[in-house]
Formats: C-alpha cells, structure tokens, sequence
C-alpha cells in the first residue's frame, strides 16, 4: 500500500498515548482500539494525523481542510455523548465527499434500532427470536406471545452497555423491573427477545458489494458457573480480570459441520446485503443443538483491535493485523454513496 496521509477520527477520551510502555492491561483497554489501528499504520510509514472529537463538527472540517487526508479512518462510535449519532458522522465524511473507512450512514442508522433491523429481516424470512420493542414512556405491557426466558437488553446501544446475568427474565415482574431499569438507568428504550440457549457464532465479514467473509468466531465460557445464562454481558465483553476468571475467550469454531458453516455465511452475506451494509461488520448468531440458525443482531464497525473477533477471524484466514487496516482502508475508498446494493 502506498504511503498516505490518514486521519484518524477517534473520541477526545480515547486519545492513545504514543506508547503503551509502562502501562497495565487494565490501564489501556479503553484506548487499546485506537493505538492499535495509529501505530500500525505509523509502524508502515502512513502519516497519520489523530483528531479527538466530541461534539464539533467544525474540529474534523478543520483538519479536512488543512491535513487533507487520502482517507479518513472512523473510529468515532459516538457524538454529542450519543451513540445513536454515529452516522451523522458518516454522513458529514460523505457530504464533505471525502474517502472513510467503515459503514455508510443508512447501514449505521439500521443496525441501531435492534427492533428495526429485526423486523426488516423477519420480514425476508431470516430467523429472529420473537420479541417487543418498549419505548420509554409508555405503559409497559409484556405480550403474551413472548415465551421465557427472556433477554431485556437496550434497543439502541452496542457493545453489550447494560448487558448483565440480570438481563435474563424468567417472569414479568423481572421484566418489567429490567426494562424500568434501561428506560431510567441507561434512559434508553430496551428490546426483550426470546432467549436462545445455544452457541454464541459470530460471522465476520468485509466488502461493499463483493462480500468476503472470515472463519467463524466461538464466545466460549469454560469457567461459567453450572446453570448461569452463557451470554455476552458488559463484563465479559471488556473486564479483562473477569474473562480470565471465567475462561472466557474467543476461538475460531473449528467442530462446525461444513454444511452449517455454508449455510451461516450464506445467511449472513444475505443480512449483510438486505440491511445495506459496508465496509466491515461482524454478525451475531445462536446456534441450537439442533443446529437451528437463530440471528441475534449486526455489528457494522466492530471492534478493530488486535485479538477482538474481527482480527481474530481475519488471522485465521491468513491475514496480519495490518492487512486488516489495509483491507478496511481499500475499501473505503472504493465506497460510492449509494453502491451498496
């Protein structure tokens, strides 16, 4: 790849020192996104020009403007303190027709409404657990239809914000108390869906139109204690203390049958392609001991950090971290507004 001028877009919190030396692992998780992606990219010689970003939008128009970048990598996963403002941000990077890495604006904006993105794909025939979007505000009235166990989760946050062994509901007092909590806790709307026992899959996948996707990712619990709910919460998502207690880890699942394998990447190049993706995403499933294909919910601009699924699937299938960055850095600038389809 030749030598480019990159901007890199990442919140003013997460701004990485120039190195982690001296640093505990507890100590630079949060930021651990952000350095691997600049000093790789630094490593190989890039000049790379790195903008904390909060709330003004003129701060990024600025450095368009004088650093005048061949790419711009968006590593923004919030505005304003919102997450649900991530694709304004590509929508400015798009109205300021400059190159981004990552999703379009309308895949960002679907794929926030966990609700929304369910009922596009129920409606093409995919596989989703049954479940009830409960707005904030509103009277909240558990549908009969909905089985327990279920799974009370924010409708529009990622990252597994407000996921914890409580989520899991076994009568309607717990899942009235669990949505009160997301509704004025979080301040967000909450989804309950129907809990699906079974393996956790994740499906990574690169491309705009021609799609590529990667060895299948297993979240494994091999120290979870006897009858709890295998689920990725807040804490096995980003406590690194507690993922080494419980033997949570990431592994590519190497004991699929082949035929199901086909059958998961089929299902989610078809998800990728009806929700409008781009650039990167990984997609999450629920496998049944009888091999049935539940889709839990989409991940455009998933954790990019070296050893998170992505890079772990994109390894597997030979590629180093920095083919990675390459990979996602092609294909921003071969992105065209409106191309996806």
């Amino acid at each position: 790849m030749n030598k480019s001028r990159i901007l890199i877009l990442v919140h003013k919190d997460l701004v990485p020192p120039d190195s982690i030396e001296g640093y505990a692992e507890d100590k630079y998780w949060e930021w651990k996104t952000e350095y691997d992606v600049i000093s790789t990219l630094r490593d190989e010689g890039h000049d790379v020009m790195t903008l904390g970003v909060e709330e003004n939008l003129n701060d990024i128009r600025q450095a368009l403007r004088e650093f005048k970048p061949h790419i711009t990598f968006n590593l923004l996963e919030e505005f304003h303190g919102s997450s649900l403002y991530d694709h304004h941000i590509a929508s400015f990077l798009e109205l300021s027709r400059v190159k981004y890495t990552g999703c379009n604006p309308r895949g960002l904006m679907l794929c926030h409404d966990k609700g929304l993105s369910k009922k596009i794909l129920a409606y093409h025939k995919v596989n989703v657990p049954h479940f009830h979007v409960f707005p904030r505000g509103r009277k909240i009235q558990i549908p009969k239809k909905l089985r327990f166990p279920l799974m009370v989760k924010s409708l529009i946050e990622d990252g597994s914000y407000g996921i914890s062994q409580a989520s899991i509901v076994h009568t309607e007092d717990k899942c009235r108390e669990r949505i009160e909590y997301l509704h004025e806790q979080l301040e967000t709307p909450a989804i309950a869906e129907e809990y699906i026992d079974g393996r956790e899959i994740y499906t990574c996948i690169s491309g705009n139109q021609r799609l590529t996707t990667y060895p299948l990712v297993e979240l494994v619990f091999k120290k979870l204690r006897e009858g709890a709910p295998r689920i990725a919460t807040y804490r096995v998502k980003w406590d690194w203390k507690y993922q080494e207690a419980q033997g949570i880890d990431t592994i590519i699942a190497t004991d699929l049958p082949p035929v199901l394998v086909e059958k998961i990447n089929r299902l989610a190049k078809r998800i990728y392609r009806t929700l409008g993706l781009s650039g990167y995403a990984r997609l999450d499933f629920r496998i049944t001991d009888e091999e049935k294909i539940y889709f839990l919910e989409a991940n455009p601009n998933p954790d990019i950090a070296y050893g998170e699924e992505l890079s772990v699937a994109t390894e597997a299938a030979g590629m180093q971290y920095r083919d990675l960055l390459y990979r996602v850095i092609q294909l921003g600038r071969q992105y065209r507004p409106g191309s996806t389809a």
